[in-house]
């Protein structure tokens, strides 16, 4: 544990201490908040996933945007990533492929904060095992 020498270790520690609190919290609430995911495979990590993950974890936190920003493994979209999901409260989640800093920019200033669509979204061209059993049954 960090030692405490003065006035300013002590809030320092503090306001880490209350980041911790609210991430927690927030996991416990998440459909309150808004969720990025970002892909984190190796794929994604070669394309720059590492960066676009810091950049919309500082990017939000500047904006004051409420939200929770994790990583994830292959979503199955390797041809193009950096991919990133990102989910706005009472919405379902969307899929933004080959996001850069600047695609992660306008994500967060048009979708995110407007709830504007913007281009880079992955169609869902997949049925799951439920819908193919379902049309199956019929």
């Amino acid at each position: 544990m960090t030692k405490v020498k003065t006035l300013a270790d002590l809030k320092k520690l503090r306001e880490e201490l209350q980041k911790k609190i609210h991430v927690r919290e927030s996991g416990d609430h998440p459909e309150s908040t808004v969720q990025v995911k970002v892909a984190m495979a190796t794929c994604g990590i070669a394309s720059g996933a590492k960066d676009v993950m810091v950049f919309l974890m500082e990017e939000l936190e500047k904006r004051g945007i409420d939200s929770v920003v994790t990583q994830t493994g292959c979503m199955g979209y390797c041809y193009a990533e950096p991919t990133i999901e990102v989910t706005l409260p009472g919405h379902e989640p969307l899929v933004f492929g080959f996001v850069d800093k600047k695609k992660a920019d306008e994500i967060i200033e048009k979708y995110i904060k407007n709830g504007e669509l913007v281009d880079g979204i992955i169609p869902i061209t997949y049925q799951s095992i439920n819908e193919n059993q379902e049309e199956g049954q019929q």
